[in-house]
């Protein structure tokens, strides 16, 4: 004598409780994932087009990039540090701090400094609008996942005895 197995039959009903919530946050976070990566495009055009319009060529004798204009995080960066380079040179290797208050270099060497200071500064916008960009890209992700995760419906094994 064979003993049959109980038969199943899956059964879909709904959710006994509202998930309009939940799907609503998962649309929040896609159009907010969409934002930050518009916001994050902008944030990049800007201040591209603000290194740009400097005008600021890098020397020969830079690591990289020699002869080319300045217009991201790259030329930026390279930029600055051969103004540290030349800013140390002219001060026999000090920095402006060491400089003694009526040395007329100390003049040249802060305006260096400043403007390292506004070049690091465009690097680091970069990098903020590479992660506004990222963080929007995973707030698609994590929107569009906790929205159809939301949207599937709710599946019940029922034992039917026979």
């Amino acid at each position: 004598m064979s003993q049959e197995e109980p038969r199943t039959a899956d059964v879909i009903e709904p959710p006994e409780k509202k998930v309009g919530l939940v799907k609503a946050v998962g649309i929040l976070g896609i159009v907010g994932g969409i934002l930050l990566i518009v916001v994050a495009i902008i944030a990049w055009i800007a201040v591209t087009s603000q290194l740009t319009a400097e005008n600021i060529t890098i020397p020969d004798d830079a690591v990289a990039f020699q002869g080319q204009q300045v217009t991201g995080p790259f030329t930026a960066y390279v930029q600055a540090d051969i103004i540290n380079k030349h800013a140390l040179e002219a001060s026999g290797g000090q920095t402006y701090a060491e400089l003694d208050q009526d040395d007329p270099v100390r003049a040249t060497v802060m305006q260096a400094s400043f403007l390292r200071a506004s070049l690091f500064t465009s690097v680091v916008a970069y990098g903020v609008a590479l992660f506004a960009a990222g963080m929007g890209v995973l707030a698609i992700l994590f929107g569009w996942a906790i929205h159809r995760l939301a949207s599937v419906p709710v599946v019940i094994r029922r034992a039917n005895v026979v």
